[in-house]
């Protein structure tokens, strides 16, 4: 179960235990909702009922949204061991596509943009950390073991192992998230 590899990541960071985590960890509880009703989307319960379940995330995810300042719509695509460094502030779209062992900082979006043929949403890999305050944004896609720093806007694609940085992010050097993740 996705949830449970999610507590072993946040106890590797954060030491406590698991009832000290779900008590006082404003990402855990935002990703903990997004799990259930994630779970409900995407099961093969009959329409009508699937349905009047997810009507009751609306409310549910609007007190998470107000309490926690993080919006993760349960359409969103987001693999196991996700981890989120600090509340506050994080918006990620509902055709969104995050892959396994993936951290994100505050101030993070992650959304739609572009025109025509290149609207979209990104497709972010496996093992990506992206810093504090970042936007990453458009129908692209980010590889695998990418570092994306803080106040950096990623509107092209990342198709190799790097770092990058800046408004618009460029690679700064080939160092991947290893030490990161």
């Amino acid at each position: 179960m996705k949830y449970i590899a999610d507590i072993k990541k946040y106890k590797r960071y954060g030491k406590q235990n698991t009832i000290v985590l779900l008590l006082f960890t404003q990402g855990l509880w935002a990703l903990f909702y997004y799990r259930i009703f994630n779970f409900i989307y995407r099961s093969k319960l009959p329409f009508i009922i699937k349905k009047t379940i997810l009507f009751l995330y609306i409310p549910i995810q609007k007190i998470i949204e107000i309490i926690t300042g993080i919006s993760i719509p349960y359409s969103a695509t987001i693999g196991k061991s996700f981890y989120i460094g600090h509340f506050g502030h994080i918006i990620i779209h509902p055709s969104t596509i995050i892959g396994n062992n993936c951290n994100i900082s505050q101030g993070v979006t992650i959304g739609v943009s572009g025109k025509g043929e290149k609207r979209g949403v990104p497709k972010i890999g496996n093992n990506v950390y992206i810093g504090a305050n970042s936007v990453i944004a458009g129908k692209i896609k980010i590889v695998d073991n990418v570092v994306i720093g803080a106040c950096s806007l990623v509107v092209d694609s990342i198709l190799e192992e790097a770092t990058v940085l800046g408004v618009p992010a460029k690679k700064i050097n080939n160092n991947n998230s290893k030490n990161y993740i």
